[in-house]
């Protein structure tokens, strides 16, 4: 998933959870807001050094992760 920027990853920073730009804000609380129905305008003013772009790649990021496919390795 090259084309997010805004993704980062980095264990110093929230155990290394996904964030926004290095902020403490993670991927699952932009998803978590969006899911309990809040609007990207709410996020926004409750957020404000966040940007709609981010909004945008936390979805993106978290939508990538769920299709994700776990392959049980054979054993000897």
């Amino acid at each position: 998933m090259n084309q997010l920027q805004r993704i980062t990853l980095d264990p110093a920073v929230m155990g290394g959870k996904p964030c926004i730009r290095g902020m403490r804000v993670t991927v699952g609380t932009i998803v978590g807001l969006l899911a309990a129905g809040r609007t990207e305008e709410e996020i926004l003013k409750a957020y404000p050094y966040l940007e709609k772009e981010d909004l945008r790649e936390a979805l993106a990021y978290a939508a990538w992760r769920a299709e994700e496919i776990e392959v049980p390795l054979g054993r000897g």
